[in-house]
C-alpha cells in the first residue's frame, strides 16, 4: 500500500469548546485505525481552524497540538463565516496532504464514513461526497426547508448534491482546482461541483450534536440559502421579469374591463380595488430593486478584491514543526 497518502481532516470551529474534546478524540482515533490499516501516512493530521471564537475553543485547540501529534490549530484574526473558515483549512492543509476531508466540530456528520471517502479516493475518485441517508434525526420543519432548498437550488440551474452539505474528500489537485475560484460570496456546495474530476459518494447517518448549540439558527440558514441561490443563478431576475410582464398583461386586459363596463354603464366606483392595485405593484416593484440590489451588492464585495480570510497564528505539535 502506498503510505504516501498524507490525510488531512480539515475542522472548522466557532465557539466550539464543548463539542472539541468530543472531535479531537474521534478524530484521531480515526486517523490511528488508517494508519495501522496503512490506508493513509504516519503523518496525516487534523486541523482545527479557530473562526474568531469568542469562548476558550483556540485555547483548547493550542493545548491539544502539544501533547497530540495528530493535532493542528489555525487561528483566524477574525470572524469570517464558515465557508471562509473552511476555505482556509483546506488551503492551508492542502500544503501538507495529499487528502483533505472537511467535516463540522459538533461531529453530526459519521466519521466512521472518512474510511469509506479514503476507500473511494484510492479507487480513483478526486472528489468524495458524503450524503445523508435520511433526515430523520431533523424537525419536520427543518426536513421541509432543506429538501425545498435543494429542490430550489435545482430550478434555478445550480449544481449541487442532494442532501449533502460540506461534509467531502477533495484530492490535492481538487483542492488546488479550488483555489482557482477567487469569488468573495464563498458558497462550497456550488462551486465543488463546478470542479468536475471523477466524484463519488458515500452514504450516511447524521447523528445529534454530540455537545454544545447550533451555529446555524434559522435566520443564518435562509441567509445562507438565499446567499447560495444569488451566487449561482440569475433567475431570480429573469422571474421578476416575468411576474412584471404577467402584470402589465393583466393591466391592459383590467382596462379593457374598464372600458367595456364604462361603456355600457356598468361601471361602479372602486376605491378598494384600486387601492389594492397600487399596493401589490408597489410590492412588487420594491422587491425587484431589492433583488436586484442583492446582485448589485454582490459586484461591489467581488470588485473590492479583499482577503477573504487572515491568518493570526499556526499552532503543530513540536515533532511537526
Amino acid at each position: 500500500m502506498d503510505l504516501k497518502n498524507t490525510l488531512a481532516i480539515v475542522v472548522p470551529c466557532y465557539n466550539e469548546e464543548e463539542a472539541f474534546p468530543f472531535s479531537v478524540k474521534s478524530l484521531t482515533e480515526v486517523l490511528k485505525g488508517m494508519i495501522a490499516s496503512k490506508k493513509i501516512s504516519e503523518k496525516s493530521f487534523v486541523l482545527f481552524v479557530d473562526d474568531g471564537s469568542k469562548d476558550k475553543t483556540w485555547q483548547l485547540i493550542e493545548e491539544e497540538t502539544k501533547v497530540n501529534p495528530f493535532a493542528r490549530g489555525l487561528k483566524l484574526s477574525g470572524n469570517v463565516g464558515h465557508q471562509n473558515a473552511l476555505l482556509a483549512g483546506l488551503l492551508t492543509a492542502n500544503e501538507d496532504s495529499d487528502i483533505t476531508v472537511s467535516i463540522d466540530a459538533d461531529l453530526q456528520d459519521d466519521v466512521n464514513a472518512i474510511e469509506k471517502m479514503v476507500d473511494a479516493y484510492l479507487n480513483g475518485a478526486d472528489i468524495v461526497y458524503g450524503v445523508r441517508s435520511d433526515r430523520s434525526s431533523d424537525s419536520v420543519f427543518k426536513r421541509a426547508t432543506a429538501q425545498g432548498f435543494y429542490k430550489v437550488m435545482s430550478a434555478m440551474g445550480a449544481k449541487s448534491v442532494y442532501n449533502h452539505a460540506d461534509f467531502r474528500l477533495m484530492s490535492h489537485r481538487a483542492v488546488e482546482a479550488l483555489s482557482e475560484y477567487k469569488e468573495r460570496n464563498l458558497f462550497l456546495r456550488g462551486i465543488v461541483p463546478l470542479i468536475g474530476f471523477k466524484t463519488e459518494k458515500v452514504y450516511y447517518e447524521r447523528s445529534k450534536r454530540v455537545a454544545g448549540e447550533s451555529k446555524y439558527p434559522l435566520k443564518k440558514m435562509l441567509k445562507f440559502a438565499f446567499d447560495g441561490i444569488t451566487s449561482f443563478s440569475i433567475k431570480p431576475i429573469s422571474l421578476i421579469t416575468a411576474l412584471g410582464i404577467i402584470i402589465i398583461i393583466c393591466s391592459v386586459a383590467a382596462l379593457i374591463y374598464s372600458l367595456i363596463s364604462y361603456f355600457t354603464g356598468n361601471a361602479e366606483p372602486g376605491w378598494a380595488s384600486l387601492i389594492i392595485s397600487i399596493w401589490f405593484l408597489g410590492g412588487v416593484q420594491l422587491a425587484a430593486i431589492g433583488l436586484v440590489g442583492q446582485y448589485v451588492g454582490k459586484i461591489y464585495v467581488e470588485s473590492k478584491e479583499r482577503p477573504r480570510f487572515n491568518i493570526e497564528k499556526y499552532a503543530k505539535h513540536k515533532e511537526e514543526e
